[in-house]
């Protein structure tokens, strides 16, 4: 969707798609405009209660089968399982994910790593398709005015123009683009507490191999997950980075990290995508 600053300003029903890595401020923002009509669609959370919820349950009982006295019990149907996504709570999605490396260590398989990592791109592009009925949702049921589409960090990732077409068609894309500073702390920050990410394939394959290499690994399962992760981080980072920026030169507008700390209101908000657009049409 592209739209004149003037056109954005008139709009009643204004529906926008959030782009940037993970830790940029995309809930952060959307916490702040969901206070103010705004309907937060949250991809990672309709991701774990729809799409990856059986799956997310699998594996939690497989490690509970482990322990003697929950497998009886579960045997027998005299306790249950089940999860408690939230938006703010996104903990049983990642541990789905994993990490790989070393199963004394919590890591898992290449094959069961690359299983889990396709489940969950096959889940992120239905949650995207899912955006245009959400929209009319938030509006006939809910009763919101506008709609905010915070959508994960690997939306990038995604090599599917349809998707992005309709995405275009019913929102108007923001990236949340990181200063210098900010893409130094969300790098120390995936050092000090290391999560598990999703990987396109081919960067995968590509950056597993450097690491076997430069670490004289000669099988997966000697990887130190966390160590991998702590590695890998920074170059998933900058290969984003450009990603971004194609949607973006194509879709959308940025924003940047400094002046979106700055916002307190919708009103500043609204202000600050005002001025993207005034900026790129200039």
């Amino acid at each position: 969707m592209k739209l004149s600053a003037k056109e954005f300003r008139k709009q009643e029903n204004k529906s926008i798609t959030l782009l940037g890595m993970s830790g940029v401020g995309k809930t952060f923002l959307s916490n702040i405009l969901r206070k103010s009509d705004w309907f937060h669609y949250s991809g990672d959370y309709r991701i774990g209660t729809r799409y990856l919820n059986e799956p997310i349950l699998d594996n939690i009982k497989i490690q509970a089968m482990r322990v003697p006295f929950l497998r009886d019990l579960l045997r027998s149907d005299a306790i249950y399982i089940n999860n408690n996504i939230t938006i703010d709570q996104l903990d049983a999605v990642s541990s789905f994910i994993g990490k790989l490396g070393d199963p004394e260590k919590d890591g898992m398989s290449l094959k069961e790593f690359k299983r889990r990592q396709d489940l969950f791109a096959k889940a992120e592009i239905a949650t995207m398709y899912d955006v245009p009925e959400f929209i009319d949702k938030a509006h006939k049921i809910y009763g919101f005015n506008h709609f905010i589409n915070d959508a994960g960090g690997s939306l990038c990732e995604i090599d599917n123009d349809d998707l992005f077409e309709i995405l275009a068609k019913h929102t108007l894309f923001i990236y949340i683009q990181a200063n210098e500073e900010d893409e130094k702390r969300l790098i120390a920050r995936s050092k000090s507490a290391p999560k598990p990410l999703y990987y396109r394939p081919d960067f995968l394959d590509e950056q597993l191999a450097i690491y076997m290499q430069e670490n004289n690994l000669e099988y997966v399962a000697m990887i130190n997950p966390n160590d991998f992760v702590r590695w890998i981080f920074p170059r998933l980072f900058y290969s984003r980075i450009p990603r971004y920026e194609a949607i973006t030169a194509k879709y959308g507008y940025t924003i940047k990290t400094e002046d979106l700390y700055q916002i307190k209101t919708e009103a500043d908000f609204l202000k600050l995508v005002e001025n993207a657009i005034t900026a790129k049409e200039s």
